[in-house]
Order: structure tokens, then sequence, then C-alpha cells
């Protein structure tokens, strides 16, 4: 045995304890411990090629170019602005759309500020995706969400849009040139890339928001890397995660996140929460709901679109069944929205001047109305008192007006505002039934129609 020690050949050795494997000479608990370790690289091994299969074969499934018509002859919404190329829209050729109820104020006629305007301004909303080689995720295996993070990954980008909104504005237009005229503009760019920061993926105090971060918040509720999340679980992981975030960083104590509970936002609560003696907190308003039984109720579709005509509106996270997406916007009876379910490799966001391109979407997608899946959640900013005011006053006298059934005279409305606190109130709130008279078919819709890719106006 010590011939062998002194053995300087490494190769030589590695030989010589093999042969010593073979005829027992090694110990069985060391010969089990190299097993072990053995099959754990091959589960590691494995998993990543299960991992990398995954990615390409979503990417081959979401990424296909095509083309996404929006017509020149209907207005586009998109988070409360609404583009145009006509001359004079008018509330007569909207139709039916909820869109008449609201304030024309953002109607843009301008033909620079038409279509034009809308991808400039859905390029800027930042896109959160599937990402792959991220450190392992927990504890666990998991080096990708491929496959089962695309609800997290829409919370994400429900956040973002809100922390743009606070922190740059509604009207801020990402520069991907990086070209800048003045140094208010650089500055705002450095913004945009701190808050993408916040989202990086792996787990660490300058990412509070990454899927690291949630998907730990999520174990308190017995989920674990893998599961898949529903919209409302999504919602109170992104209050947690904001609570715990301003134990951290001072710049994120300027707002609040408040989730609705069984479609009921109880003024009061809000108002103890945001209207301090010397000012007012931001509000982010997540409104976790229910629209029909097992698939989605048309009565509710007016009302839905309506709700992203809204200035307060940041999106609503949903999709079809098992498969997330992040509405922005509509044109006519289709929802424009961002997909997560493109797996890109990971960002070292932590370094300098990292690429922003896989953080913003330049291919729209639509999906018909018709083909939501029932349970989403509504988000909304309200940077002032005067906004959180406005909003109640639309829900009330237009939103929930939307869903009246022209059978019974009845209002169904999606949610609720009611004065006073939670606590309060010793029962739940009124449950709105589904209305009886509406009825749900497919059978004249292609169950696979999803429109994606470049522009094309008709």
């Amino acid at each position: 045995m010590n011939s062998i020690m002194s053995l300087s050949n490494t190769s030589e050795r590695t030989n010589i304890f093999a042969s010593l494997n073979m005829f027992g000479g090694v110990p069985s608990t060391t010969a089990s411990n190299n097993r072990l370790e053995e099959a754990d690289a091959n589960a590691e091994g494995e998993g990543k090629v299960k991992n990398r299969l995954l990615s390409m074969w979503n990417n081959v499934k979401y990424g296909m170019k095509l083309k996404t018509n929006f017509s020149k002859e209907s207005p586009v919404w998109l988070l409360g602005k609404c583009y145009h190329r006509k001359e004079s829209p008018d509330v007569t050729e909207m139709g039916t759309d909820v869109a008449a109820f609201t304030s024309q104020a953002n109607l843009s006629a301008d033909e620079d500020e038409g279509l034009e305007g809308f991808k400039a301004d859905f390029v800027s909303r930042v896109w959160m995706t599937y990402r792959r080689e991220f450190p392992f995720l927990n504890g666990s295996n998991f080096t990708s969400d491929c496959g089962w993070g695309c609800m997290i990954r829409s919370g994400q980008m429900l956040l973002a849009q809100a922390l743009v909104n606070h922190f740059l504005g509604r009207g801020w237009r990402w520069n991907s040139d990086g070209l800048f005229e003045s140094s208010e503009e650089a500055g705002k760019e450095l913004t945009h890339r701190k808050i993408i920061k916040w989202f990086g993926d792996k787990q660490s105090r300058v990412s509070p928001f990454s899927l690291h971060s949630l998907v730990g918040l999520g174990e308190s509720s017995g989920k674990k890397a893998g599961d898949w999340y529903g919209p409302g679980a999504v919602a109170h992981i992104l209050k947690q995660a904001v609570k715990v975030a301003t134990e951290l960083n001072q710049e994120f104590e300027s707002f609040t996140v408040c989730v609705a509970q069984d479609c009921a936002v109880y003024t009061q609560d809000i108002f103890d929460e945001c209207d301090l003696p010397d000012k007012w907190k931001a509000l982010i308003l997540l409104v976790p709901m229910r629209l029909g039984a097992e698939k989605f109720n048309p009565i509710y579709a007016p009302a839905l679109t309506a709700l992203l005509t809204l200035e307060q509106c940041i999106g609503i996270i949903g999709g079809r069944p098992k498969h997330s997406l992040y509405f922005v916007g509509y044109q006519d009876d289709k929802l424009i929205h961002l997909d997560p379910h493109y797996c890109q490799e990971v960002v070292p966001v932590w370094s300098d001047n990292f690429s922003l391109n896989s953080f913003h979407c330049r291919s729209p997608r639509k999906l018909h109305i018709s083909k939501l899946d029932p349970s989403c959640c509504v988000g909304f900013y309200c940077a002032t008192k005067a906004d959180f005011l406005s909003l109640i006053e639309l829900v009330k006298t237009t939103i929930n007006a939307a869903t009246r059934s022209t059978a019974n005279g009845m209002e169904y409305p999606m949610f609720v505002f009611c004065d006073g606190h939670s606590k309060d109130s010793r029962m739940s709130p009124r449950r709105y039934s589904i209305p009886p008279d509406m009825e749900y078919s497919t059978d004249s819709l292609d169950n696979d129609y999803v429109e994606t890719e470049e522009f094309e106006v008709l």
C-alpha cells in the first residue's frame, strides 16, 4: 500500500485503485459512495438534457414567426392608452366596445402615434420568460422553470409594469439604440436596468423579485419548485415579496401591495395602508377573480376589455387553462398579451452593460377573449389618492354596468368596492352567480387559434 501512495502518476494510481475495487480491496462504503455520486451526476445530467429538450420544444412551439393582424379600422388599447390611425375615431364606430364609456382623452389620431406609437409602447413593456441554466433553485435540481413557471413569470411582468409606472412613469419608452439626448433620459435608462435587476434569476438581496425568491415564498403555502401556481396564489406571493423587499431596501417604502379577498376591495383598508398623514403611499392593487364556472362567461367580455382602457390598469394575468399569459391590451374581441413560454438563456443582470434585448418583446400575440380561462387576476396602480377614487367611480359606474344581463336586468360584477374594513364584515361579500341564461360554446371557434409575431396592418 505504501508503494501505491508513493506513485506520482495519477493515471497509475487510478488504475491500481480500480483493480483493488475489482478484487474487493477498496472498502465497500467507498464504493457505495462512488456509486451514489455517479447516480447523482447521472441524474443531474439527465435533468439538464430534459430541460434542454423541453426548452427547445417550447421555442419551436411558441417561437413560430406568424403574423399578428391589426386592423386600421379599430382602435388598439394598451394599458389605458388608445392608438388609432383614423383622423376622427368616434364612439359610434366602437359599437358595443365599453371603451365608449370611458374618457376619450387618451385617443391618438396622429398617424405617427397610431400603430407606430403602439409598437414603441408595446416593446417598452418588460418581458419575463422561461430561463435556463440559472443557479439551482432552492435546494432542488431545477436549473430552468420551463414547463411550470409561466404564472410566476406573468406575475413578474405585472409587478414590473407597476414598478415602471412608479419609478419611470407610464409615458416612458425604451430607447433600444442606447443613445440618449439628455442626462434625464440616461438616468431613466439606469433605473430601467435596475428594475430588471430586481428580477434577476438567482437568490440575491439585489433581486428580491427573482424566481428563486418567489418560489421560496411559495414554500410557506406548501408549494415547491416545479409546482404550478394559480393567479390568486401569485398575487399573494407578490404581496409578500414586496413586504420582504421593503425591509431590506428603502426604495420600496413609497408603495404597497394590497390583494382583494373574495372579489371585494374594502376601501378603509386601502386608506389605512396608503393615506398617511403626510403623503399617499402609491398603491398596487391586485384583484383575483373568477369569471365563470368551468369556462369563461362571455357576459364579462365587455367589462374585461374595459379594464384595459383604464389609466390605472397594469394588466391581467391569466391565460388559457394551464397556460399563463400576461394581457396588456386588446383590439376588437382579441386580447393582446406577452407570452412567457419562450425559453431563453439566463442573463447575468448583475454585470455591467448586460443585454436588455431578451427582456423586451417585439412580437405581440393575440388571443380570442372567449378562450380565456375564467381564473385571472387584474392589477391596478394608483399613484395618488385621486387615482384610487377615480378607479372606484369608474368600476362602479362603468365596468360593472357592462356586466348587466339583458335577460333579467341584473348586474354580475367582476369585483366590488365596499366601505369599511374587511375584518368588520361578519359575512363574506355577496357572491354573484353566473347568469343562468348565458351559455358558452366553442363549436364555431378554432381551438388552436393564436396570432403572433410580425405587425401587419389590414
